[in-house]
C-alpha cells in the first residue's frame, strides 16, 4: 500500500462537506498548516472540527472560521479567537466545550477501542446536562463517550514512507492520540525518510495508524504569545 502523497491537495482529496475532522495542535504549536490551508482553498463546508482550540484570528483553524466553513467546534479552549466568540454569540457556530482532560481521554479511548468511560470532571456543571451519572466509592462521575472522526489530520517532524511518525518536543500534544482515532489518518511532515532511517525507540506513532503521509512546505510556525521578559 502506497501511503505517500505528493501534496496536501492529493492527501485530502476525498474530504467532503459535512465531514468530522480531528486536527492536532495546541494553540499554534504543531498544527497541520498545509492541510488547513488546503481545506480553506477547497472551500469544504459544514465541518465538525475536534481540536483543543480554534487557532487565532486568520491563522490555524481561525482561517476556516473566517470563511464560515466550520459548522461545529468541539474544543477545550477558544479564548484567543475573536471571530470564534462572535460566531458563538450570534448563533452561527455550534460549540461543544469539553474539559481538556476529558477531551484528551475521549480521543484516547477511541484509539483504544473503548466506547465510554466515567470521569468526575464536569459533574454538577452544565457539562453534565443529559449525561449518565453514576456513583463510585461515594463520588459522582459522568459517563463520557469516545470521540471518533472521519479524518484525523496531524503534523509531525519526520515520517517514513510506511507512516511511522516522530514529533519534536511539545508538538506531539494531542496528535499522537488523534492519529489513532480517525477512520483515515493523514500526516503532514517536514521530512519524509525511508524505512529504517528512524530510530525505532524514537517513533511516537506507529505506521499502522497512518493511512496517508505527505511532505509539507513553507511552515510559518507562529508563536501565539511571544514572551521575551518577565517583570
Amino acid at each position: 500500500m502506497n501511503k505517500v502523497y505528493n501534496s496536501a491537495d492529493e492527501a485530502l482529496n476525498d474530504i467532503t462537506d459535512g465531514a468530522t475532522l480531528m486536527l492536532g495542535g495546541f494553540g499554534l504549536c504543531g498544527i497541520p498548516e498545509n492541510s488547513i490551508a488546503t481545506l480553506v482553498k477547497k472551500q469544504i463546508k459544514n465541518l465538525t472540527c475536534i481540536s483543543n482550540n480554534a487557532g487565532v484570528d486568520n491563522f490555524g483553524l481561525g482561517q476556516l472560521l473566517h470563511t464560515h466553513q466550520v459548522k461545529k467546534m468541539m474544543s477545550s479552549y477558544v479564548g484567543e479567537n475573536a471571530e470564534f466568540e462572535r460566531q458563538l454569540l450570534s448563533g452561527e457556530l455550534e460549540v461543544d466545550l469539553i474539559p481538556q482532560g476529558t477531551l484528551a481521554t475521549r480521543i484516547q479511548m477511541a484509539g483504544m477501542g473503548i466506547p465510554a468511560f466515567y470521569t468526575p470532571a464536569g459533574y454538577g456543571t452544565e457539562i453534565a446536562n443529559g449525561k449518565e451519572v453514576k456513583e463510585f466509592n461515594g463520588k459522582m462521575y459522568l459517563m463520557e463517550h469516545a470521540l471518533h472522526a472521519d479524518f484525523a489530520i496531524v503534523k509531525a517532524w519526520k515520517g517514513d514512507t510506511m507512516g511511522n511518525l516522530v514529533f519534536r518536543k511539545a508538538t506531539r500534544n494531542f496528535s499522537t492520540s488523534m492519529a489513532k482515532a480517525g477512520t483515515i489518518t493523514i500526516a503532514e511532515v517536514e521530512h519524509i525518510v525511508q524505512p529504517g532511517e528512524l530510530d525505532p525507540d524514537q517513533i511516537h506513532v506507529a505506521g499502522v495508524y497512518v493511512h496517508r503521509i505527505f511532505e509539507g512546505k513553507d511552515y510559518e510556525k507562529r508563536i501565539e504569545r511571544r514572551t521575551t521578559a518577565i517583570n
